[in-house]
């Protein structure tokens, strides 16, 4: 933070105090020593942070600010959205695309250790030549204890991507039991794998008698029911099917069909042209 970004970061936690967080139940000031003794936490963090995006949204965005003005309009104060509104109508809009590593960014993170065997995730091992050199290290990240940051994918539990603090980018990691399994599986497949596991009388936590129980229930998901279950199914579903209409009876009006007939051609061949757009005319 430089001298000059300061006194702005300063003021919107001012704003951020005194628009949102001195409504909220519980709000003693900014002051710790003014909550008493025996106080108890009224909003968990991921609650608050809730609140937050909501009233950024709906109660900051919409809210006209001092510092916001436009040269053509100098007597009006705009909103952030109006003055985003501003901008975008002169210099208009561009959207990028994500690239790969903006996505791994978006990803779910969990903070682990890299051990002698890999990275694990809920008993999980992800392993490969690319952590040798960070086995047993300290990330750099004091506030994280040391841990390194993994992202993953709910719903491709295969890999992992581990954020390299040292010399930057990242480092995807595949699962160790890949070559067993030999597709992707979602996280919701592996838990009820576990379960089908201990059901069994297997331990949940073994994590080879857990990917023997979920290469069989990836098997069983791709071949789908037996064909006498399928044809059941498939039977019921028709029987419950509403009756459809009748057809006219044969002795009607073939002239009426026939007109009506044409008609409908008539309306479907119909061609609306469309104008050419001309930047230089006045809209």
């Amino acid at each position: 933070m430089t001298t000059r970004s300061k006194s702005v970061v300063e003021r919107t936690f001012e704003s951020i105090n005194t628009l949102f967080c001195q409504h909220l139940r519980g709000y003693v000031g900014g002051n710790v020593t003014r909550r008493g003794s025996g106080v108890q936490a009224a909003w968990t963090v991921a609650e608050l942070q809730d609140l937050l995006d909501e009233w950024v949204v709906a109660g900051w965005q919409p809210r006209p600010h001092e510092g916001l003005r436009n040269p053509d309009l100098p007597g009006r104060i705009l909103s952030p959205n109006e003055a985003y509104a501003v901008l975008v109508a002169r210099a208009g809009y561009l959207p990028v695309s994500l690239t790969g590593d903006d996505y791994l960014e978006l990803l779910p993170v969990e903070w682990r250790q890299i051990n002698d065997y890999g990275v694990q995730l809920d008993y999980r091992t992800y392993d490969c030549p690319g952590l040798a050199p960070y086995r047993r290290q300290h990330s750099g990240i004091d506030a994280k204890r040391g841990l390194w940051e993994v992202h993953y994918d709910p719903y491709d539990l295969s890999h992992v991507w581990v954020r390299n603090h040292r010399d930057g980018g990242w480092i995807t990691v595949p699962w160790t039991h890949l070559p067993m399994v030999r597709q992707p599986f979602a996280d919701f497949t592996w838990r009820y794998a576990r379960r089908l596991a201990a059901a069994s009388g297997a331990d949940d936590q073994d994590e080879t008698m857990v990917a023997t129980v979920l290469v069989d229930l990836l098997r069983r998901a791709g071949t789908g029911p037996p064909a006498d279950r399928r044809i059941a199914s498939r039977t019921r579903t028709a029987a419950a099917l509403p009756l459809r209409p009748l057809p006219p009876p044969e002795d009607a009006d073939e002239d009426e069909e026939g007109v009506a007939d044409d008609q409908d051609q008539q309306a479907l061949g119909q061609v609306v042209p469309f104008g050419a757009f001309d930047p230089l005319a006045d809209y």
